[in-house]
C-alpha cells in the first residue's frame, strides 16, 4: 500500500512538471528530438529481458526459418531485435546486387542472388553507389525528397549511378529450389517492391512479417502502401506494430517498418498459430510483444510459460 501511495504521488508530481519541461525543450528546439528518443526507448524496453532459456525450452534444437529480403550487411544487421536471439534462426538471405551477394556467401549457408518479384522476369535495379542500401527496382523521385527531410546537399547520395538487369523469380519458387518447406519469419526491405514480393509468396505463410513501407514514397510509381496492407489483410494477417524510419516533414512517419502476425480472430490465422505455437511464442518474445502474446495465448489456449505470464510489457511503462 505504501509503495502504491508513493507511486501515485510521484506520478502526480511528474504530471505537474512535464508541461514546464516541455516549454523549456521547445525553447531549446529539442522537444521533438527528446520525444522521438523516448519513443524509441519504449520500443526497446523489453530488450531488458532475456528470453533465451524460454525459447530453448520451446523449440529445442529446431530453428526458426527466416527469409531476409534486402539482406545487405547480413541478417538482423540493424539490430531490430537483440542479436542474442540470432542463434535461434536458420537464415536465407536475398541480395540481387552481385558484389553484395558474394560478401554474404562467405558467412551464410543460404544466399539467393536473384531478385524476388511477383513473376519470373528480368528487371532493372537502379543502383545508388553513394547510398547502396537505397538502390531499388524503382527510380528515386527527387520531387518527394522534401517530405523525407533530405537536404539539397545530400541529393547526390540518391543519384542513380547505373542500371543493372537482374533475373527475378517468385518467393515460393526460390524457396522450393532450396527445399525449404516452411517459412516462419519474413523480412522485406526492398525500397518499394515489397508488395510485388508478397504476391509471389503463394503457399508460404510466415508467423511474423516485417515489411518496410513508404507512406510517401521517395521512388517513382511505387504502389500506395495501403495496397500492401490490404493484401496482407486479405491473407488473414493483422498489423500489430510500426516504427518510424528517418526524418520527415509530416506529422506521421514518411517511412515505416510494419510488423504483421496471423489474424488470430480468423480461422486460418488461428490454425496457423496453433500448428506452430512454439515458434509463434518464440517470435513474439524475440520481438517483445508481451501483452499481445498474452491476449492471443488466452484466446487460443497456447499455455504460456508462467514466467512469461508474470512479466510486464515495459513498452507501456
Amino acid at each position: 500500500m505504501l509503495t502504491r501511495g508513493i507511486y501515485k504521488i510521484a506520478t502526480s508530481i511528474v504530471k505537474f512538471i512535464l508541461p514546464f519541461i516541455s516549454k523549456i525543450l521547445i525553447k531549446l528546439r529539442i522537444n521533438r528530438r527528446v520525444i522521438n528518443f523516448l519513443d524509441n526507448q519504449s520500443f526497446l524496453a523489453n530488450n531488458y529481458y532475456n528470453f533465451s532459456n524460454i525459447i530453448k525450452n520451446l523449440i529445442k534444437e529446431e530453428k526458426i526459418i527466416a527469409l531476409d529480403v534486402g539482406a545487405q550487411g547480413g541478417f538482423n544487421s540493424d539490430s531490430f531485435f537483440p542479436k542474442k536471439y540470432n542463434v535461434f534462426f536458420e537464415t536465407i538471405l536475398v541480395e540481387p546486387i552481385k558484389e553484395e551477394a558474394e560478401k554474404l556467401k562467405k558467412n551464410s549457408k543460404y544466399v539467393i542472388d536473384k531478385a524476388l518479384w511477383s513473376s519470373s522476369k528480368v528487371k532493372s535495379i537502379f543502383i545508388l553507389e553513394n547510398r547502396l542500401g537505397s538502390s531499388s527496382m524503382y527510380e528515386p523521385d527527387t520531387s518527394t525528397f522534401k517530405i523525407h527531410s533530405i537536404k539539397k546537399k545530400d541529393y547526390n547520395n540518391y543519384k542513380v549511378t547505373k542500371k543493372v538487369d537482374v533475373e527475378c523469380e517468385k518467393l515460393d519458387v526460390a524457396l522450393k529450389k532450396l527445399s525449404i518447406k516452411e517459412l516462419d519469419y519474413l523480412k522485406l526491405d526492398t525500397q518499394g517492391s515489397e508488395l510485388e514480393i508478397l504476391k509471389g509468396m503463394k503457399d508460404y505463410s510466415p508467423l511474423l512479417i516485417r515489411a518496410e513501407v513508404h507512406v510517401f514514397s521517395m521512388y517513382k510509381n511505387v504502389p500506395n502502401w495501403s495496397y500492401l496492407l490490404q493484401h496482407l489483410y486479405n491473407l488473414d494477417y493483422i498489423c500489430c506494430d510500426w516504427r518510424g524510419i528517418g526524418s520527415h516533414a509530416t506529422r506521421i512517419p514518411a517511412e515505416m517498418d510494419l510488423i504483421f502476425i496471423p489474424n488470430y480472430k480468423k480461422e486460418y490465422g488461428k490454425k496457423l498459430i496453433l500448428e506452430n505455437k512454439k515458434k509463434f511464442i518464440s517470435l513474439m518474445l524475440i520481438f517483445g510483444h508481451l501483452n499481445l502474446l498474452k491476449i492471443v495465448s488466452k484466446e487460443l489456449n497456447l499455455e504460456l510459460n508462467s514466467q512469461v505470464e508474470d512479466l510486464n510489457d515495459r513498452f507501456f511503462f
